[in-house]
């Protein structure tokens, strides 16, 4: 999932839409489909730029206050990085979040108050207002967490080429969420979403292209 060259909005949607992570299978891996990759060129950079960005989701969900949150008009003209995720994921979501939080510390502090991370459940029942808001804290206390119905979360994922499944119980107890793990980075410039980060994403690649998001640029 990580390209060194563009590619159009239509092709990733249809690979994303595919390229789901099992990220509740309790054994510590994460399961992904076979489409795993928008193409097979090498991979020299972590960012994927959008020939056709992606427009912003129109999204009226819940925060962690229990407040409600209209995504476009909370973020217009702000660099904001979304991610489709669940606080019960023993791995990808976390270490996402974990990379981003990392790479956010080391910007310069006027730089630290223009990002806007969003992170939005995937797994709505579980995550109420109140443990979305604990889990996101221990990632980030800047961190946006919204949740919401299903249905609504999974009809604005699939704006940015973000497939969700609702999440299922296995025979031995474990819940198996499915979900596309890319980060979308949206343009402060534009609102629109041109730059895409795949789960492998390092912390040290987000550091080094975070400046250039916040100002609206390709990385």
């Amino acid at each position: 999932m990580r390209n060194a060259k563009a590619v159009t909005a239509v092709a990733f949607a249809a690979a994303a839409a595919l390229a789901l992570s099992a990220c509740g299978t309790g054994d510590g891996k994460a399961g992904t489909s076979s489409v795993a990759d928008v193409d097979a060129s090498p991979k020299t950079k972590a960012a994927t730029v959008l020939d056709s960005p992606f427009t912003k989701p129109n999204l009226v969900l819940t925060d962690t206050e229990g407040k409600e949150y209209d995504l476009r008009e909370a973020t217009k003209g702000k660099p904001t990085l979304i991610y489709f995720g669940y606080t019960k994921c023993p791995d990808v979501c976390p270490l996402t979040m974990s990379n981003i939080s990392i790479a956010k510390r080391d910007l310069p502090e006027k730089d630290r108050d223009k990002l806007q991370v969003v992170f939005v459940t995937t797994d709505p029942e579980r995550d109420t207002p109140a443990s979305l808001g604990k889990w996101l804290k221990a990632q980030d206390p800047t961190f946006t967490g919204l949740t919401g119905d299903f249905a609504t979360i999974q009809a604005g994922a699939r704006q940015i080429g973000i497939g969700i499944d609702a999440p299922e119980k296995q025979k031995d107890g474990t819940v198996v969420s499915m979900h596309g793990a890319q980060v979308v980075a949206f343009s402060p410039k534009t609102d629109a979403g041109y730059v895409l980060y795949g789960e492998n994403t390092t912390a040290e690649e987000y550091a080094k292209d975070l400046p250039k998001l916040i100002e609206g640029e390709k990385p």
